[in-house]
């Protein structure tokens, strides 16, 4: 893996415990998800399984239910089904989770440092108004330091670049020290030094055994870092390994049209 000596050392929960393999996490299991919006269906009747050690994917077109997919498993709108992690809902092991919303759903101008931001990753470790202990603190002087951005500390997140914002919002999910990582359009208004440093780092996290899943919509090149995609438009229309789910059938069926994606070399 890429991460830096210090980063490692500081996640307790893989390198004393040795959970870094896909086997010590169970699949995640959607079963029925329904979100309905007064007359209007958002998402209908969703059956998937999310893997853990894979790099997992949403697309589709716009309104197609996406963002809405993610926010019903984790709870944060009004859903039918179950989202089952183990033998247990995940609605109760919301504290293994780290979700990263769509970066204009964040109020930019609150009067908080990109310490303070990387910090609230350690509050439910920590306490309510308890004092962040010097474990707390290395692990997110590491996760800054993974992402690039140690040097901002002390900087008010409102003055940062649309890249600089994400690579903070990430800090502050490997802070979390989760088990499972959702991302909201995280490649949106960032630049491709950003980029790569997001996907080098949800290929580590995925390389230690973690569930990790995000919501994307763009059909080009980086389609090939992910595993697995899920192809939306309200109901699902395919979910599994990319040679599967990609497939002009598919992709008629999701958006109602030719749509141009980059097609892997042979």
């Amino acid at each position: 893996m890429n991460y830096s000596h210090e980063f490692a050392q500081s996640l307790p929960h893989l390198a004393a415990t040795g959970r870094n393999t896909c086997a010590d996490l169970p699949p995640l299991q959607v079963v029925g998800l329904t979100v309905d919006y007064g007359k209007a269906t958002a998402l209908r009747d969703i059956h998937l399984t999310l893997q853990p050690g894979r790099l997992s994917g949403v697309f589709g077109p716009n309104g197609a239910g996406k963002s809405t997919l993610v926010k019903a498993m984790l709870g944060l709108v009004s859903a039918t089904g179950s989202v089952v992690w183990g033998d247990r809902p995940l609605a109760e092991q919301l504290d293994r989770v780290a979700y990263v919303p769509q970066r204009n759903q964040v109020d930019w101008l609150y009067p908080a440092t990109v310490w303070d931001v990387v910090m609230m990753g350690r509050v439910r470790k920590t306490g309510l108004f308890r004092r962040f202990s010097a474990t707390s603190r290395q692990v997110a002087r590491a996760a800054l330091a993974r992402v690039g951005i140690d040097h901002l500390r002390d900087r008010p997140i409102g003055e940062l670049s649309g890249g600089q914002q994400q690579r903070v919002f990430l800090a502050r999910a490997l802070a979390q020290e989760a088990d499972f990582f959702c991302f909201d359009e995280p490649f949106v208004g960032v630049d491709q030094k950003t980029q790569a440093v997001l996907f080098d780092v949800f290929q580590e996290l995925t390389q230690s055994g973690k569930l990790v899943l995000l919501v994307n919509h763009d059909l080009g090149e980086s389609i090939t870092h992910f595993d697995d995609l899920i192809l939306l438009n309200t109901e699902l229309v395919a979910s599994g390994p990319r040679s599967w789910v990609l497939t002009q059938n598919n992709l008629y069926r999701a958006y109602g049209g030719q749509v141009s994606f980059f097609r892997e070399a042979a």
